[in-house]
């Protein structure tokens, strides 16, 4: 059976990982959070009280230690900056609010898109983000740019906020989520916005396995061709 590339493209919350983690493991695929590796330089430069001007430190940490990833026996996904476990860390507060400007550097993302890259070459895989199907994998045989509303998609976050023990306030939330679509949005280098050949989805008061199925379909429709 040949295998795809499956890029998941999308704004905050719009339910990307959740998604694209079940579909890897469905396809026997590798499966790849972009985000998480972006949340992984933004927690090096905040540990390292590095800002934007300071872009080559950045980059010189993403080298030194190196973002890799692993499983937890409950099957979680295990996040390392170096051999340092920050999966729960990079999900804080300090790294949710930072990460926009963090990605917005040219040359961060340069470097992160080449591993990320390099990564996909090896097979089948599984990528979610921003720009997947617009600058990461161009070529992916399926591309998928999901959305939802502000309201739900902080609703989303407000939960899986509480379920790690991460306080959280829904109005804030919202306003966060908002802030980090248009600077997202806006952003001069790889901005979020839909490839071109992009199947839109918009996952409002959709449930998780509506949107599984929907992707697969697709994919399956694909590899059978």
């Amino acid at each position: 059976m040949k295998q795809i590339q499956i890029a998941i493209d999308g704004p905050a919350s719009s339910g990307k990982s959740t998604v694209a983690k079940i579909i890897a493991k469905d396809f026997n695929y590798t499966y790849l959070d972009t985000g998480a590796m972006y949340r992984a330089a933004t927690y090096l430069a905040l540990r390292n009280h590095l800002t934007e001007n300071d872009a080559a430190e950045i980059v010189e940490l993403l080298e030194t230690y190196s973002v890799s990833f692993g499983r937890a026996d409950n099957g979680e996904q295990l996040v390392f900056v170096g051999d340092v476990d920050v999966t729960h860390p990079i999900r804080e507060n300090e790294v949710t609010n930072n990460v926009s400007w963090v990605s917005a550097i040219p040359e961060v993302r340069e470097k992160l898109v080449y591993l990320q890259q390099l990564i996909a070459a090896q097979g089948g895989i599984v990528m979610d983000g921003r720009d997947i199907g617009t600058v990461v994998l161009p070529d992916a045989e399926l591309k998928i740019f999901l959305v939802a509303s502000v309201e739900e998609r902080a609703e989303r976050r407000y939960k899986e906020n509480l379920a790690k023990g991460i306080s959280a306030d829904l109005e804030t939330l919202k306003k966060e989520i908002a802030e980090r679509d248009y600077k997202d949005s806006h952003r001069a280098v790889s901005p979020l916005k839909p490839a071109a050949d992009a199947i839109h989805f918009d996952t409002t008061g959709v449930g998780i396995a509506e949107v599984v199925a929907f992707i697969e379909e697709k994919a399956k429709k694909i590899i059978d061709k």
